[in-house]
């Protein structure tokens, strides 16, 4: 007899409960603004990433996930700063899938979450670089506070317990694979609409 996995249930109670409770603004904002130092810290030990930010100055990208929102504009100097609640995005990236345990599982399996694009293509493109070859080297950072063989160490055991991890969550139909996704209606890379 087969037995039905407890997971869907907690996500399903962990989706209710999100849905009601709310962190007051001031925590969102603090939350955002760690957020842009962490992204900034990463950032700065990527040469070729600042430079591909600062050629997009002044332009503004939205991240949505459910009611949660950030602005991020790129700076002269190749970084991100919080932009103006007010000024329009260039680019909004909405994360389509809701679950918090779905989004989770995906990580584990090393995917990217689905992403609704609208906004402007190069833009996007620029963005998606920096996705895909922007890493936080944890490791070096960990290494700096307690030196190199625990923060090696340390990084061994976090690897062991991901790649544990991801061996326990099962993979997803070849059909079900989540990816990149245009809004309907908004120019594809070509320039054209999609169908």
């Amino acid at each position: 007899m087969a037995t039905r996995s407890p997971f869907p249930v907690i996500g399903g109670l962990l989706d209710a409960i999100g849905q009601r409770l709310a962190p007051p603004p001031w925590a969102v904002h603090e939350a955002q603004h760690r957020l842009v130092l962490l992204l900034n810290h990463v950032l700065m030990q990527e040469p070729q990433a600042m430079e591909r930010l600062r050629r997009q100055s002044g332009r503004i990208v939205e991240a949505r996930w459910r009611a949660f929102q950030i602005r991020l504009v790129a700076t002269p100097a190749g970084l991100l700063d919080l932009a103006a609640p007010a000024a329009a995005p260039d680019l909004t990236l909405s994360v389509v899938d809701e679950s918090p345990w779905s989004l989770a599982q995906a990580a584990l399996r090393g995917e990217k979450p689905a992403v609704r694009i609208a906004g402007d293509v190069q833009f996007a493109a620029e963005v998606n670089w920096l996705v895909d070859h922007v890493r936080w080297d944890l490791e070096e950072d960990l290494a700096r506070l307690v030196g190199d063989a625990p923060a090696h160490a340390a990084a061994q055991a976090a690897r062991g317990a991901v790649e544990a991890l991801r061996r326990f969550v099962p993979r997803p139909a070849a059909g079900n694979r989540p990816g990149f996704t245009a809004a309907p209606g908004a120019p594809t890379a070509a320039g054209s609409k999609p169908a």
